[in-house]
């Protein structure tokens, strides 16, 4: 039921955001009415794609050509409707300040051919972006750590649909490339019945790194029956950390990783995250949490010594202008932040994707975190 309410609204809102592209920025445009016309039959066209998506979204078994054929407009659908919004702004402004109509005309039309081709011109570079994945490099200083690590970090990768056994075979090999001492994924993994993710997931079996490979639940686990997703992941020799710590390195010369569920588990009624039970028994040394939303840090305590939190979820916010909605209800959205004088965090862009494969203004990344003492 949760999952037909949350597809029902997703559809409406995109049909309300195609109406407003449709109503103020199509029909404005100085184009000849059969052009307008083809431009509202691709609207439609879009309309039907996001709703195709949401019906094949979970049960992946359609062709990877027709996936992104349901996948990408709803990327394209939220860009032109960010630029009618920008174009209805402009339009506005040369109306009240230009008071010779030949010149208002001509602006106008300027901003009718400009606004198509940006509009074209940004959805292909967002497409683009999507199939590139950049190393981000990342120095950490951590106080009273003795022995520099690097972790390898990735997140929201988001198996199902186009995120298949080939991205993830390309995945390991890339990060097996950067001799981490640890691999660290920080939640969003699988966004797809369990089934249909086990060929994918299979090669996470050959991740190498000198101290292990780990993993925490985020929100999409809890949509796929999280309870499985658990214990097929550990059975790839990754380890799930549920509200759980581990010492990292040689004794004395290592720091504590500790991992939770993610706050969905609220929601759900169990994997409900606990701080103090992951906590427990911990070791006296530098502590890095993997915590899948940035929003985490609004329920720890001041008494509890963590020195570096890694998470994801935000995505960068994935598709510009959708950055500042994210940032309406996460703290922090993506790169390296002081969050107190004890406490950093980190937030992954994400490696993946979820919904269409674009991203703008947020690329995908594998995150290499160079941790080193303070001299």
């Amino acid at each position: 039921m949760r999952l037909f309410i949350f597809a029902t609204i997703f559809i409406a809102v995109f049909g309300l955001m195609s109406l407003y592209i449709s109503k103020r920025f199509i029909k404005k445009l100085h184009f000849k009415k059969r052009y307008k016309n083809y431009l509202n039959y691709f609207l439609v066209l879009n309309l039907f794609g996001v709703v195709g998506y949401m019906l094949f979204r979970r049960y992946p078994v359609i062709p990877n050509e027709i996936y992104f054929l349901l996948s990408v407009p709803i990327g394209i659908v939220f860009l032109l409707f960010s630029t009618a919004v920008i174009y209805d702004i402009f339009a506005y402004l040369i109306n009240v300040s230009t008071k010779n109509e030949k010149r208002r005309d001509f602006f106008k039309r300027s901003l009718d051919i400009g606004s198509v081709a940006i509009a074209g011109t940004i959805n292909a570079k967002a497409m683009y972006n999507a199939k590139h994945i950049e190393l981000e490099e990342v120095d950490v200083k951590i106080a009273g750590l003795k022995k520099s690590y690097n972790i390898v970090q990735i997140s929201d990768v988001h198996i199902g649909g186009l995120v298949d056994k080939k991205f993830i075979y390309s995945l390991v090999k890339r990060i097996n490339s950067l001799n981490a001492d640890i691999v660290v994924i920080t939640g969003d993994l699988v966004d797809t019945n369990l089934k249909y993710a086990k060929e994918a997931l299979n090669e996470l079996k050959k991740l190498k790194s000198t101290y292990g490979n780990y993993f925490i639940v985020g929100n999409h686990e809890y949509f796929h029956k999280v309870d499985k997703i658990i214990n097929y992941v550990n059975s790839l020799g990754i380890k799930v950390l549920e509200n759980e710590n581990i010492y990292i390195g040689q004794k004395g010369f290592g720091f504590n990783l500790v991992g939770v569920y993610d706050i969905f588990g609220h929601r759900y009624g169990s994997y409900v995250p606990d701080i103090n039970i992951a906590l427990n028994g911990i070791k006296n040394a530098p502590t890095v949490l993997l915590a899948h939303q940035p929003k985490y840090v609004e329920e720890l305590k001041s008494t509890e010594k963590i020195d570096l939190i890694l998470s994801g979820h935000t995505h960068g916010g994935q598709i510009v202008p959708f950055n500042l909605l994210v940032k309406l209800q996460q703290p922090y959205i993506k790169g390296l932040y002081q969050h107190n004088k004890t406490t950093q965090i980190y937030v992954n862009k994400g490696t993946g994707f979820w919904g269409p494969p674009m991203r703008l203004g947020a690329s995908s990344e594998i995150t290499l975190l160079k941790l080193k003492s303070i001299d």
